[in-house]
C-alpha cells in the first residue's frame, strides 16, 4: 500500500512508541477494503508494538486504533490517506504513549470531562481543514477513555452523509447529535462541554501584565508583525480565533517566492512555529469585541476579557463574502458552500452553480468539474474577471456552462437542503431558475472590522485606512494584511506589511514611551 519512502519514514516515527497499539480492521472484498488491510499491514510492518486482529465492525471498510492498556479507541472510516494520514500516524503515536503536545492544564481538563463523548467527524480528503479537528479530537480520545472519535470518509459512505443531511465538513456528531460544521479547536470543544471553561480563561487573561505591543490576528500579516516586536525586545500578545485564517483553507500556494510549491495548512504550522521560537503570549480561541484608549489601549475580548497595550496592531483579516440573498443563511452548510476542496467530495455526480467569475470562483468550477456532473458559473459582470489561462481551460471542459450578466437573488430548497437558484438576467430582467444540488460562493472577500467601526478611519467597502508605516488614524494604533485598504490580497504582501506595521509602532514606542508611561500612570 505504502510506497518505500513512505514505510521508511513511518518506521522511524513509529520507534516513538512506549507501549502496545492494536489495530481492530474490519473489511470485506471492496477495493477499499482490501487497501486499508494492506494499509494495516503496512503498520505492522514497521513497528513491533502494533498488532492487527481483523472482526466486523459497525462501518466497513474501517480501522480502530486501540490502546489496550488504557482502554482508549479511535476509528478511522475509510482509508485515512491524503491529508488524513497524518491524523493517522498521530493517532498511532498517542495512543502508544507519545507525549501529547497540549498544555498540561488542558490535558487535566480533558481527564477530568465527566460523562461519556463519542464523537463521529465526518470529512472529504481533500477538505484542508478536515484533519486539524480530527487532529484535535483523536488527542481528546488519547487521553480519556470515555472519549471516542470515529473519522468517516464521507465520499465513501455516502449513505451516512445523506441520511444524516451532511452538506459540508468537517461536520461533528456528539452521542449522535449534531455538534459542530467546520473548523473547531480543542479549547473550543472543551468551552462547548465544560460551560465553565470560558469564564476561567477570561480570569487568567485578566492577568495579563501590560504589553508593549499587541497583534490581534493570528494570520500572515499577525505572526509577521508578532515576530518582529519580539526580536526587536518588546513584551508581545498575539490574541486571535486561531491561526492562518484564510490560509488554512487555502489547497495549493505557488506564488510565495522561495517556496515553489506550499499548502494552506503546512504554511499556517510554519508560522505558529515560528513565532512560538520567540517570547510572544499566545492566546488563541479569542475574539476581539472592542477597542478602547484610555491612556493605554484596551481589547475587549468577547469572554469578558480585557487586555492591554501600549500599541496595537490590527491584522484580523478577511473572510469570504456572502450573497446576502433570501435562503443563503438558511441553507448555508445545506447545500450553500464556501470552500469547493473541502465539500466539493459531497456533491459527486450532482450538479452543482458557483458564484463568481474571478480567479477563485473559475479555479473552483475547474475544480468541481472533475467530481459533479454539471457546474453552472454566474458572473455579475458582462465578462469573466479570471486569468484568461483558467478562462480558456473552463471553456475547455465539457460539463461547465458560464452565464454573465446574471445577478442571484434567491436560494431555494425543500426545508432540508438546496434544490436551486433564482437569478436575474440584468440585460433583459428575466428571472431564471437553475436546479442543483449545492452552491458554491467565490465573490471575494469581507475584512473583518466590524467591532471597529467608529474607532479608526476605514474606507466605505470597511477597509482599514493605514499609511506607509502601517499607522491608522490613531496614533498608536497600527493595521496590517487583508484587513487594511492594501489594494493586493496577497499572503507575502500581508507578510511585508504584518512587518512594516511592527517596526512602525517600534518607532511610535520609542518616540512616545515618556507620554506613554505618563498616560498610564
Amino acid at each position: 500500500m505504502l510506497d518505500a519512502n513512505v514505510k521508511s519514514q513511518l518506521k522511524t516515527y513509529l520507534q516513538n512508541l512506549k507501549r502496545p497499539v492494536e489495530l481492530v480492521v474490519s473489511a470485506d472484498d471492496s477495493n477499499k477494503a482490501q487497501e486499508l488491510t494492506s494499509l494495516a499491514q503496512d503498520i505492522v510492518d514497521s513497528a513491533d508494538l502494533v498488532s492487527v486482529t481483523y472482526q466486523q465492525g459497525k462501518r466497513t471498510p474501517s480501522m480502530s486504533v486501540i490502546n489496550p492498556q488504557a482502554a482508549t479507541n479511535i476509528t478511522f472510516a475509510g482509508l485515512p490517506m491524503g491529508h488524513e494520514f497524518t491524523s493517522l500516524v498521530l493517532a498511532l503515536l498517542h495512543s502508544g504513549g507519545h507525549p501529547i503536545k497540549l498544555d498540561a492544564e488542558i490535558i487535566e481538563q480533558i481527564r477530568m470531562l465527566p460523562g461519556e463523548y463519542h464523537f463521529e467527524t465526518y470529512v472529504s480528503l481533500s477538505c484542508q481543514t478536515c484533519p486539524e479537528v480530527i487532529q484535535a479530537l483523536n488527542m481528546m480520545a488519547a487521553i480519556n477513555p470515555n472519549i471516542t472519535n470515529v473519522m468517516i470518509d464521507g465520499a465513501l459512505f455516502q449513505q451516512e452523509v445523506s441520511d444524516r443531511n451532511i452538506m459540508s465538513v468537517p461536520s461533528v456528531f456528539l452521542n449522535g447529535e449534531a455538534f459542530s460544521v467546520g473548523a473547531i479547536s480543542i479549547v473550543e470543544v472543551l468551552n462547548k462541554l465544560d460551560k465553565n471553561a470560558a469564564g476561567r480563561q477570561a480570569e487568567q487573561l485578566n492577568q495579563k501584565s501590560v504589553f508593549d505591543m499587541l497583534v490581534v490576528g493570528g494570520g500572515p500579516a499577525g505572526a509577521a508583525a508578532a515576530i518582529y516586536s519580539a526580536r526587536k525586545g518588546l513584551n508581545t500578545g498575539i490574541v486571535a480565533d486561531k491561526f492562518g485564517g484564510q490560509v488554512a483553507e487555502t489547497v495549493g500556494i505557488e506564488n510565495f517566492i522561495s517556496v515553489s510549491k506550499t499548502e494552506g495548512p503546512k504554511l499556517v504550522a510554519n508560522l505558529e512555529a515560528h513565532v512560538k521560537d520567540y517570547d510572544v503570549d499566545i492566546m488563541q480561541n479569542q475574539r476581539a469585541l472592542s477597542l478602547a484608549q484610555n491612556g493605554l489601549f484596551d481589547v475587549t475580548l468577547e469572554s469578558g476579557a480585557i487586555l492591554s497595550s501600549k500599541t496595537i496592531v490590527l491584522a484580523t483579516g478577511a473572510r469570504w463574502r456572502e450573497m446576502n440573498v433570501p435562503g443563503e443563511k438558511e441553507y448555508r452548510n445545506k447545500g450553500v458552500a464556501y470552500c469547493p476542496h473541502c465539500d466539493g467530495p459531497l456533491y459527486k455526480g450532482k450538479r452543482v452553480a458557483v458564484i463568481g467569475g474571478g480567479n477563485s470562483g473559475i479555479e473552483a468550477a475547474i475544480d468541481l468539474a472533475n467530481i459533479v456532473e454539471h457546474v453552472t458559473v454566474l458572473e455579475f459582470d458582462s465578462k469573466l474577471r479570471a486569468d484568461d489561462v483558467l478562462q480558456r481551460k473552463a471553456k475547455s471542459m465539457g460539463n461547465i456552462s458560464i452565464i454573465t450578466q446574471a445577478m442571484t437573488t434567491e436560494v431555494k430548497g425543500d426545508g432540508t437542503r438546496v434544490t436551486s437558484l433564482i437569478y436575474t438576467d440584468r440585460t433583459t430582467g428575466e428571472s431564471n431558475q437553475v436546479t442543483l444540488a449545492g452552491i458554491f460562493v467565490q465573490i471575494g472577500l469581507v475584512p473583518n472590522t466590524e467591532w471597529l467601526k467608529g474607532v479608526v478611519e476605514m474606507t466605505p467597502r470597511g477597509e482599514i485606512i493605514v499609511d506607509g508605516r502601517g499607522q491608522t488614524s490613531i496614533p498608536g494604533v497600527f493595521a496590517a494584511g487583508d484587513v487594511t485598504d492594501t489594494p493586493y490580497k496577497q499572503i507575502i504582501i500581508a507578510m511585508g506589511s504584518g512587518a512594516s506595521a511592527s517596526l512602525g509602532a517600534f518607532d511610535y514606542l520609542i518616540r512616545h514611551s515618556e507620554e506613554v508611561e505618563v498616560k498610564a500612570a
